[in-house]
């Protein structure tokens, strides 16, 4: 089986969400069962050819309407995973950033989608390869499916299937018509599209159109097909629920390691967290100025500052704690303005016991999974989550509102002995619900010592490795390259 991802983001050459994290480590563990996975993505003008040993490949030629577009496959290899990246000015080549505006990202991403057919033609007839599958990732390769569904009377991709992953429903490339039409895609869309005006919805064509569709988690998987996460595409996506399938994100074990981690002031394991771990609270506590104490309770935050991580909630809340309990807060994260200065002005006011890092810096980042007690992640929604799956591997117990890939990897305190669990988790979208359930972790970390240790060891124990997700992958890819060779 010869799987090929399309994405505009893959982890480490760019990164911007999730998106990179998956494609940077699904296709390594899909080579582990055997599948030849590879990678295509763009050639952005930020990523250091000498840095990634990038080299040429080949060079091909896209017809547009228009003209003809000259085109550049780079190929390196990482963790073992063959990966491509298109360079054709001046969609890319030039960029220091992976995202600009929407009316310069629609028609690049178009483009991207036509060169990745393309190059799928130019890797089979000078490499030799060729994909039996081809794995879409959001609206950016949301026309991968169409124009793979236009191909196929040609015998070469005649058993060719397509797979869409969808990491966030909020972003899907709508009114994308003129950009289309200016590309020469031909308007060949199903009926049940026309009918509910998405003709012009890049996300909404890939669901049209794809063999199987996923997302990154089971519970977001039902959730889209509500209005309230839906976002417009609720009922078209009922419309493909026999082909639906919510599949959980996992880590890189390798590279989220608390063992092996070169950042953290001392590694352990959760069979010694209980001697080793310490030492990391106490050090982010003097990197971040604040009182070395190893009794007061440590809540962390990584995350982007924005409002579907329910920074609206945390900080009316982190405020109202901060205020009344002996407890100590260190966050990490960048986003919309207001929510910089809000958190900002939250560790002016309270800077004996409060301090806040604007930007992203990954030391700080493994330091806070490292060193925090709680790790805060009240996201109005998410599709699966990373932060809170580190969070659990390094010790840090989440404090999660009950949503998405949320609901799907934090088990709620039991409230007794830890008898289960694996963090707190709260329903309503409130801060005073927030609130509360702080105060409920702090209580447990305070008076039930062995409960909360007893949590902390199973959140570590949690496997949120690739293996089972990339078993349930690799029997959809089957079952899309079926559908077309028969069986």
């Amino acid at each position: 089986m010869n799987v090929l991802f399309v994405s505009a983001e893959a982890d480490p050459f760019a990164k911007v969400g999730g998106l990179a994290d998956v494609v940077g480590s699904l296709p390594k563990a899909l080579r582990q069962r055997g599948i030849d996975a590879r990678v295509l993505m763009p050639f952005y003008g930020f990523i250091d050819p000498a840095r990634w040993q990038i080299e040429h490949l080949l060079s091909f030629q896209l017809p547009r309407k228009g003209g003809t577009a000259d085109c550049h496959l780079f190929v390196t290899e990482h963790d073992d995973v063959p990966v491509y990246f298109l360079r054709s000015w001046p969609y890319f080549g030039d960029e220091s950033v992976v995202y600009t505006q929407w009316d310069w990202d629609c028609p690049r991403f178009v483009f991207f989608c036509q060169a990745a057919i393309a190059a799928v033609d130019a890797l089979r007839e000078r490499v030799g390869w060729q994909p039996d599958v081809l794995h879409a990732n959001d609206w950016h390769t949301g026309l991968v499916p169409f124009l793979v569904d236009g191909q196929r009377w040609r015998h070469e991709w005649a058993g060719v299937g397509s797979l869409l992953t969808i990491h966030n429903m909020a972003y899907q490339g709508d009114h994308a018509g003129r950009f289309l039409y200016d590309a020469g895609v031909a308007a060949r869309l199903q009926p049940d599209l026309e009918a509910r005006g998405l003709t012009d919805n890049m996300l909404g064509t890939a669901i049209a159109f794809s063999d199987i569709v996923t997302t990154v988690s089971p519970r977001y998987a039902v959730e889209i097909q509500y209005p309230h996460a839906g976002y417009g595409l609720d009922d078209l996506l009922r419309t493909r629920i026999p082909d639906l399938y919510g599949i959980l994100n996992g880590l890189d074990l390798d590279l989220w390691n608390p063992e092996t981690d070169s950042q953290l002031a001392s590694n352990f394991n959760a069979t010694n967290f209980e001697q080793k771990r310490p030492s990391n609270k106490g050090a982010l506590q003097r990197a971040a100025g604040l009182e070395v104490r190893e009794d007061v309770p440590l809540i962390g935050m990584v995350t982007r500052l924005v409002w579907q991580k329910g920074i609206d909630l945390a900080l009316p809340a982190l405020r109202h704690l901060l205020a009344g309990y002996d407890v100590q807060f260190v966050g990490l994260g960048s986003g919309e303005q207001l929510y910089n200065d809000q958190l900002q002005k939250l560790a002016s006011d309270f800077g004996w016991k409060a301090r806040a890092f604007i930007g992203y810096n990954a030391a700080v980042a493994q330091q806070v999974y490292a060193g925090s007690d709680l790790f805060l992640m009240p996201s109005h929604f998410e599709p699966c989550g990373v932060g809170q799956m580190i969070a659990m591997r390094y010790g840090s117990l989440p404090v999660v509102r009950e949503t998405g890939g949320l609901a799907d990897t934090v088990q709620n305190y039991d409230g007794r002995h830890g008898e289960s669990g694996t963090g707190f988790v709260f329903q309503w979208e409130e801060a005073d619900a927030l609130y509360n359930t702080l105060v409920w972790a702090l209580r447990t970390y305070a008076g039930h010592k062995t409960a909360f240790r007893r949590m902390q060891r199973r959140a570590m124990e949690t496997d949120f490795s690739w293996a089972r997700s990339a078993g349930e992958y690799a029997a959809l890819y089957d079952d899309a390259v079926r559908r077309h060779r028969g069986g």
